[in-house]
């Protein structure tokens, strides 16, 4: 399933899916990780990451990145989660 634009967060969903495939670890790919059976559920092609928890490592790259790291972990996993939501609704539609 390709990631509508008309999806609020499709634009990190995008970039993490492409991450994951070139075997990048960004913040969108762990997202994404952290999401995949989620996404799978809906239809989504989301390529398998090797290494440990995705949500561990999230947050360590955020701590590594700067500060506020458990608001910004905080306001990516409500991005996906409204991103989820929504697919979910238009999937039911």
């Amino acid at each position: 399933m390709e990631v509508s634009v008309s999806l609020p967060g499709h634009e990190l969903v995008s970039a993490g899916l492409a991450d994951l495939a070139a075997g990048r670890e960004t913040e969108s790919a762990l997202l994404v990780a952290m999401a995949a059976r989620r996404l799978r559920a809906l239809g989504f092609d989301v390529p398998p990451r090797e290494g440990g928890s995705p949500d561990h490592r999230l947050y360590e790259l955020l701590s590594e990145s700067g500060p506020n790291a458990h608001s910004r972990y905080n306001a990516l996993v409500r991005q996906m989660v409204s991103f989820a939501r929504a697919a979910e609704h238009a999937s039911s539609r």
